[in-house]
């Protein structure tokens, strides 16, 4: 039977401390850190060879989805009652709220150094010191909404806009792609800064801190996000039942994305599945 995933902010108080408690569990047995060093090894950006699976490509949904089932299972055999929730950005839009509570995620870092001081992944807590990471770092770092230029979270109707594409993705496969939902809702843009960040990405920049690049996985806020993008994929299939993953077959040797990015029936590193096997998940969970 398929198990569920709730809104973040809908959790009872059991619910949120088995949350809690299953990732720490993880944290102690070196499991999460391996998650960690995942994430940094597939981080490939479109100026480096080789192929893409995680970023920057069309294998962007897919990837995430096979990563946050491989989180999800770890956890469950901690604690089987337990999910990973999604953070619905486009609702609970402030530094206080869900879940940036003290029983959850705990809040934003202090103002010297970033670093979070309540909850339970702050450093002082002693159950969660960072130890796979691009810098030497060694606690939870964040700056919610940027306070040396604030940002705001993208709106629903910023969502809403990836969502009415109906097209999955489009050639070139990558960063500069400015039509398909899969490019709209990973959000690289046009231009320099932060104007150009849309939906996935601008949230990596409003939360800050470690939530900037390849190690963001060590800030647990990042299964709640990528949650919520999951479900957007759900939706976005529900819409459009009649466009699938694209591209459906691989570039060929004359185009410059010839064996950079995974098509539809091709082997999704570092697992066996493909994104084909990946579009329908209805057996494992769904999304309340």
């Amino acid at each position: 039977m398929a198990y569920v995933r709730k809104d973040v902010s809908t959790l009872t108080a059991s619910e949120r401390r088995r949350f809690v408690d299953a990732l720490l569990a993880l944290k102690r047995r070196g499991e999460y850190d391996e998650f960690v060093r995942m994430h940094i090894d597939y981080y490939t950006a479109d100026g480096e060879d080789g192929l893409r699976t995680a970023h920057m490509a069309p294998s962007f949904l897919p990837w995430h989805r096979r990563f946050l089932l491989e989180l999800e299972r770890a956890l469950r055999r901690v604690d089987s009652s337990v999910t990973v929730p999604y953070w619905d950005w486009t609702r609970n839009r402030t530094t206080t709220s869900v879940p940036w509570t003290k029983d959850l995620l705990g809040g934003n870092g202090r103002r010297s150094d970033r670093r979070v001081m309540t909850g339970p992944f702050a450093y002082g807590a002693g159950h969660w010191a960072i130890k796979e990471g691009v810098t030497d770092g060694r606690f939870l770092t964040r700056d919610l909404g940027r306070s040396a230029a604030p940002l705001q979270l993208p709106t629903r109707g910023e969502l809403q806009w990836a969502l009415d594409d109906p097209v999955y993705d489009a050639w070139p496969w990558d960063s500069t792609v400015r039509k398909g939902f899969r490019n709209k809702l990973e959000g690289w843009g046009a231009g320099s800064g932060s104007a150009s960040l849309k939906n996935h990405n601008r949230v990596h920049r409003w939360v800050g801190g470690v939530m900037l690049g390849g190690a963001s996985v060590n800030d647990p806020v990042f299964w709640l996000h990528h949650a919520f993008l999951d479900l957007q994929w759900y939706r976005w299939q529900r819409a459009h039942r009649s466009h699938r993953y694209l591209p459906a077959e691989p570039p060929g040797v004359a185009d410059a994305q010839h064996e950079r990015v995974v098509a539809r029936h091709q082997r999704l590193p570092p697992w066996d599945e493909t994104p084909d096997q990946l579009e329908d998940v209805s057996r494992i969970y769904r999304y309340a």
